[in-house]
């Protein structure tokens, strides 16, 4: 018979391990057939691996289109600020990390949910009066994509659903369907800046709502919720007791203009999990640090959704102790110069494509406020030929060399999604193209229906 013997070892900062010895007393089990079973081979792919599905891979490996090899490609689709140099991080972030290589103090595993002293960190300095923090409402992430994931996990079950966003990131959708909960969009309206159309939102709640996802500031759309339409939100979620997932991964990164307002600030009666992360405004979404931040002033998630995320952070013993170890450096040594600039060349970046999209017939652009997006309406009347905003994102592909995502891939279709990260040069020369193709293309309207009916 087989014998273990097992020591627990642990020290300060660092995670306890566990030693596993294997003392065998030479005893074997001899191979043979299962009583009952006849050997055979079938693996097959798992039920939550077929319902995990990304809408934006989906959409964007069916674009079967060549670009122009005349004119040299301009991505306007990937949300990543790193592609093109021109955004680099701070100095203070990359020397942080580096201090801690040198220092040999964090290559080994640390606690699921981050060590205490990084919790610590991250509490520090989000905490405010309006609500405050201590690193036990802390748990660090890999990215805030799993912060996402875990929020998600925690709060609902097989069966229920959640509410989100349309037009929302792709990611929430990929997340819940693997997970078995039913997705219900809720209403955004391009007229009112992206508002949350309240009324839609509350006719969808019913008793099997698990959580509200609010996405603020916003991918797709750049928009920014204003103070009184955060409190309007947290109405609605207070009158139906759903609590809030706040995607707030973009925060504080809004133009002068505008303010942030995290929205667990705005409410004590609420309960919120808030998920951000170092990839956005740090301008480093490689290095996957993210964190939820749990806001539940009057102990409705009590122990036990706390508990939950503790026992859902172990499934992956948490992110990167590296980055965990520089949390505190790049936290209170990044400049504030840092923010500005990153915000500075992102406005401008905005203005001028707002504007010169805005001067192209058949577009009508929605004016950002933050983040590094901005959403155009395609007046498909005047464009007959293009069956939709995914043709129509292909044949500006082909023709111009211009990639934008479609935004189908965020449940709003005739409208697509341009990035404002890329240089200004490369802005201006992307919308003089999409001019170019526009005016090619464009149908005024007894064109347009000359056309429709030669179809």
């Amino acid at each position: 018979m087989d014998s273990y013997l097992i020591q627990v070892n642990g020290h300060g900062d660092h995670a306890p391990v566990l030693d596993v010895h294997l003392k065998s007393t030479g005893n074997t089990i001899s191979p043979g057939k299962v009583k009952g079973r006849k050997p055979r081979w079938a693996v097959r792919a798992s039920e939550m691996s077929k319902k995990t599905f990304n809408p934006i891979r989906a959409i964007v490996d069916s674009m079967k289109v060549e670009p122009n090899p005349k004119k040299a490609m301009i991505s306007l689709s990937l949300g990543d600020p790193t592609v093109f140099g021109n955004l680099p991080t701070n100095d203070e972030v990359t020397r942080a990390v580096k201090e801690v290589l040198d220092s040999g103090q964090y290559n080994g595993y640390a606690p699921s949910v981050g060590y205490q002293s990084c919790r610590e960190a991250v509490a520090a300095y989000y905490n405010c009066p309006e609500a405050p923090l201590k690193a036990q409402d802390v748990i660090l992430t890999s990215g805030c994509s799993q912060a996402i994931e875990l929020a998600l996990a925690v709060l609902a079950n097989p069966g229920q659903n959640i509410l989100v966003p349309r037009p929302g990131f792709s990611l929430y959708k990929t997340l819940a369907l693997s997970l078995g909960i039913e997705v219900k969009l809720y209403n955004l309206l391009p007229e009112q800046a992206w508002e949350i159309d309240l009324e839609h939102l509350e006719s969808l709640v019913d008793e099997k709502t698990a959580c509200l996802i609010v996405n603020n500031p916003s991918n797709p759309c750049g928009s920014v919720f204003s103070k009184s339409h955060l409190q309007e939100i947290l109405a609605v979620a207070s009158r139906q007791c759903v609590p809030i997932l706040a995607d707030e991964i973009y925060g504080d990164m809004v133009f002068a203009d505008c303010k942030y307002e995290p929205i667990a600030t705005l409410s004590a009666n609420v309960p919120v999990l808030s998920c951000g992360g170092l990839a956005k405004r740090w301008l480093v979404p490689g290095w996957r640090m993210g964190w939820i931040l749990i806001h539940d002033r009057r102990d409705i998630f009590g122990n036990e959704i706390r508990d939950g995320l503790v026992r859902l952070s172990q499934r992956i013993l948490g992110p990167c102790t590296i980055v965990q170890g520089a949390l505190e450096r790049i936290l209170h040594r990044t400049p504030p110069e840092f923010y500005h600039n990153t915000l500075s060349i992102l406005k401008s970046n905005a203005d001028l494509c707002y504007a010169a999209l805005s001067a192209i017939p058949g577009l009508q652009p929605v004016r950002p406020a933050g983040a590094m997006y901005l959403m155009v309406e395609i007046e498909m009347e005047h464009f007959p030929e293009f069956e939709n905003d995914v043709e129509f994102t292909e044949r500006l592909i082909s023709e111009q060399s211009v990639f934008c995502l479609p935004a189908t891939c965020f449940e709003y279709p005739n409208f697509f999604r341009v990035v404002t990260t890329v240089p200004e040069e490369m802005i201006l020369e992307a919308c003089s193209r999409i001019q170019e193709f526009c005016e090619m293309h464009y149908q005024g309207a007894e064109g347009a229906q000359d056309l429709e009916c030669d179809k």
